[in-house]
């Protein structure tokens, strides 16, 4: 699997960014997309992660504002960050879970990684 991301930016704060991701390859099943994120300094964060039956996750810091979509048959999600502030400031990477298809069942855990895609919000 590949990840491709799309987005981000330069904004001021109040504003808003869309951050798009793709995933692309044969024979898998995606189990579960989203972003982390990663602020100098500081360590790797869950920002929004959506499973293929729907649920979605939120970072507390990003409840009410940020709003994850998945599209299952097209493998991509988007994440839509609305009332960014200077603290979402941080280097966004798309991830994503899946398994190798075998007929109708899908087996293992794996793990990707995009490119990150910078966010900066000024205040």
């Amino acid at each position: 699997v590949q990840l491709q991301a799309s987005g981000g930016g330069v904004v001021q704060a109040g504003g808003f960014l869309r951050l798009s991701c793709a995933a692309s390859g044969s024979g898998v099943r995606i189990y579960a997309i989203g972003w982390y994120r990663q602020a100098p300094g500081k360590q790797r964060e869950l920002v929004a992660v959506a499973s293929s039956g729907g649920s979605t996750n939120y970072a507390d810091s990003v409840k009410g504002r940020f709003t994850i979509s998945r599209d299952n048959a097209k493998n991509t999600a988007s994440l839509q960050m609305n009332s960014l502030k200077p603290e979402d400031t941080a280097v966004y990477y798309c991830n994503t879970h899946y398994g190798i298809r075998k007929g109708w069942e899908a087996y293992g855990d794996y793990e990707e990684w995009g490119q990150g895609t910078l966010v900066t919000v000024s205040s």
